[in-house]
């Protein structure tokens, strides 16, 4: 199948509330017509990292032959560094959107996600995307205490990053609920040098 699809991923605990802005998210583009894959990922209070890339792969094979978008948040943007260190993004994605992922002292400091801690390969990320993908963090993220995930990860993976003040995690408590600038990023152009949406 031809034509743009979307892979919405969500983190850890997360039952896909509808309050969440992935929900919300994934509710808009849908009603513009985006087929938009969104899978509630196995025991998301103790997940298992082999049980997720699963999941994941079996998704991917679904995206059809037209663009690749993927949203990710939380635990699942390791869940994609895995996939890509392990070749299992093939073919590429077009974009890629990684918001808050837990740095790798946090991950390791909690049991049921310990497992979870990514590799840093940039070239594996790099192949894992024709276009950009694009880090967004905060600089109060809880789940992220060796600086900001643009240190932690950005810099050293070669991300197009940016830190946004006051964002915590960006769950629902944080006040994502409705997320208009991800809507507006899902909805940009498909071409590889795009101009990046600011989410601040």
């Amino acid at each position: 199948m031809t034509g743009r699809r979307f892979l919405v991923l969500h983190g850890w605990e997360n039952h896909r509330p509808v309050e969440h802005w992935e929900w919300w998210l994934t509710d808009r583009l849908r009603a513009r017509g985006e087929q938009v894959l969104y899978p509630q990922l196995p025991s998301p209070d103790h997940p298992r990292l082999d049980d997720w890339l699963e999941v994941f792969t079996a998704e991917w094979r679904q995206m059809g032959d037209g663009e690749r978008v993927v949203v990710a948040h939380s635990l699942s943007c390791l869940l994609w560094l895995h996939a890509a260190a392990r070749g299992l993004v093939d073919p590429q994605a077009d974009r890629v959107l990684l918001v808050a992922p837990p740095s790798p002292l946090v991950t390791r400091e909690i049991p049921a996600i310990a497992g979870f801690v990514a590799p840093a390969d940039p070239a594996s990320v790099r192949a894992s995307s024709r276009g950009t993908v694009r880090l967004l963090c905060s600089d109060r993220d809880p789940y992220s205490t060796e600086g900001t995930a643009a240190d932690v990860y950005g810099t050293p993976l070669a991300l197009d990053s940016e830190v946004v003040p006051g964002a915590g995690h960006f769950t629902i408590d944080d006040g994502y609920g409705p997320f208009p600038a991800a809507l507006i990023w899902c909805l940009g152009p498909a071409t590889v040098r795009a101009a990046p949406t600011t989410f601040a």
